[in-house]
């Protein structure tokens, strides 16, 4: 159950929600296409869902999921499992909604600071997570299945002695 409140004002009349069971299968198609080489198997996803330190969100516009996100959350530590935004649906502040409203999350969960791994290759990403106060830690070489490497990247949360 999620603790921070959803936001109920995105772009173009599209809406925030808590993934349950009946999106697993849209999720799912989603991910195989958007990262083919490195998608989570069904499985994965209906273990995360169920996982009580766990919080998952889709995106919701006309019907149709167009984005989805997740975020884990262990004692003072969180981690952004995924987080993804169709192709066509780019641009328009979604991701950044999604990562906002996890960022809410994972506080109400007494998250102090938050990880994620992002590709090297996707600097559209990496510029998102900047703009939204992430700082590049390490480097894991040749971590996703295609051999490109992962830039692991933290954000303090507010309420931390480093803000």
């Amino acid at each position: 159950m999620l603790e921070a409140q959803l936001p109920t004002d995105l772009a173009d009349g599209a809406i925030l929600r808590e993934m349950t069971l009946h999106d697993i299968e849209a999720v799912h198609t989603a991910e195989l296409a958007l990262f083919p080489a490195d998608a989570w198997p069904v499985e994965m996803f209906l273990a995360e869902l169920t996982h009580p330190s766990r919080a998952y969100v889709v995106l919701e516009l006309d019907g149709k999921i167009i984005g989805y996100a997740g975020a884990m959350s262990v004692a003072d530590t969180a981690d952004i499992q995924t987080i993804a935004v169709l192709p066509e649906y780019e641009g328009r502040g979604f991701g950044r909604a999604m990562l906002d409203f996890l960022h809410r999350e994972v506080a109400a969960r007494q998250a102090e600071r938050v990880l994620l791994e992002v590709r090297a290759d996707n600097p559209r990403a990496q510029d998102l997570y900047r703009r939204s106060g992430y700082e590049h830690i390490h480097t894991r070489p040749h971590y996703y299945r295609d051999g490109v490497d992962a830039l692991i990247m933290q954000k303090r949360l507010k309420g931390t002695e480093n803000d």
